[in-house]
């Protein structure tokens, strides 16, 4: 079985969140498993080479992202990032769309729309020869049955028995709710914050998620949270909005602690983090790296979160509150009732913004390591 031929069949159903990197392995939930590298008839158009299987999962998992954050988030868990004019034509391949491709088609197999009952005639001009197809059918490792998965060699078995854990204890719990008829899927948002793996963190290109809110009357947004943790300056939201002169607002901002005696990362280096204001787009995998959330105050804030209550919230990410010091108690009368930290600051002395943004990121740091 082609993998590409796989992965297009995982995004048809809208099945990717079930695809997961498990060491030098991606598994394709429990049906199939190839190496994270194993080159693929996805080519690129500069050098010719082929992109590892890696590369292009790694693509269909994150192409809501733009461009430049794609490629350092790509880079920060060591995976081939796929370039510009590639991205285009993989994503056409991927989600059926447009299959007039050049005469040397990159995707051999993308020119009919992938079939479970026909499979796509070859084209005239195959870029994979027939040894290197030979070779990535030899590396193929069918999980249908048990001896399949015994005969599975370099395969992780405790996360196996673990992934089998936690899918049958959430059976059980969704068990009395399930309808009486049809079929019943485990809460994959619900396996994936049972186990939020918070200690990836720490230096194997993790790529931990920090929530801000989007509503204006907050101080942090995420037109200027970069400013504040990486440049430790307060700079007013309506001051870089107009900045960006009608530019649209970023669906994700990323932000290092970069500065010295920082400890986040396994070797001393940047810890990176993604910084969203929208929560209803965040996938299931993409609710287990949030470890931290800017509140704005209003219950409202939290509509629809995966978690049962606010005790539960604070438990699995640390809440911080930014305030003029000068605000009245009233405006934080909610948050004191939450378990999140208030920082404030001044409105004109801005040489006071850095020890809070140290704050934060002390707290952040404390947190993680707690939870490692």
């Amino acid at each position: 079985m082609d993998p590409l031929s796989v992965l297009r069949d995982y995004a048809a159903r809208d099945e990717l969140d079930k695809i997961i990197f498990s060491g030098d392995d991606i598994l394709f939930g429990s049906d199939y498993s190839f190496p994270a590298n194993v080159p693929t008839a996805f080519t690129s158009k500069q050098s010719g080479r082929p992109y590892p299987l890696s590369a292009a999962v790694f693509l269909a998992q994150h192409n809501d992202l733009k461009h430049t954050d794609f490629l350092q988030a790509a880079r920060l868990r060591r995976i081939p990032p796929v370039s510009l004019p590639d991205r285009k034509t993989f994503l056409d391949f991927l989600q059926y769309g447009d299959n007039s491709l050049p005469s040397e088609p990159l995707l051999p197999s993308s020119l009919p729309p992938f079939s479970q009952d026909a499979q796509p005639p070859p084209p005239e001009e195959s870029i994979a020869d027939e040894a290197s197809t030979a070779h990535i059918r030899s590396l193929e490792r069918p999980l249908k049955d048990r001896n399949a998965i015994l005969d599975a060699r370099g395969r992780d078995f405790l996360a196996i028995y673990h992934s089998v854990l936690r899918r049958e204890e959430e059976r059980v719990r969704n068990k009395d709710s399930a309808p009486p008829s049809g079929r019943h899927e485990p809460s994959v948002t619900a396996v994936a914050l049972a186990n939020p793996k918070v200690e990836k963190v720490v230096g194997d290109g993790f790529v931990p998620i920090i929530l801000v809110p989007s509503a204006s009357q907050t101080l942090i947004t995420i037109y200027n949270v970069r400013e504040f943790l990486e440049d430790f300056v307060f700079v007013p939201s309506e001051e870089r909005m107009r900045a960006m002169k009608g530019s649209p607002k970023p669906e994700c901002v990323t932000v290092q602690k970069k500065h010295r005696g920082e400890r986040m990362g396994a070797a001393g280096g940047p810890v990176s983090f993604e910084v969203r204001d929208k929560p209803a787009s965040l996938k299931p995998d993409d609710w287990a790296r949030v470890v931290a959330v800017f509140v704005l105050g209003k219950e409202w804030q939290f509509k629809d979160w995966p978690f049962k209550d606010h005790v539960d919230i604070f438990n699995k990410v640390i809440g911080f509150y930014i305030r003029f010091e000068d605000d009245s108690v009233e405006a934080a009368k909610v948050v004191k009732q939450w378990n999140v930290k208030i920082i404030s600051i001044s409105k004109n002395k801005r040489h006071q913004d850095r020890p809070a943004a140290l704050e934060v990121w002390e707290r952040l740091e404390e947190f993680v390591r707690a939870r490692s």
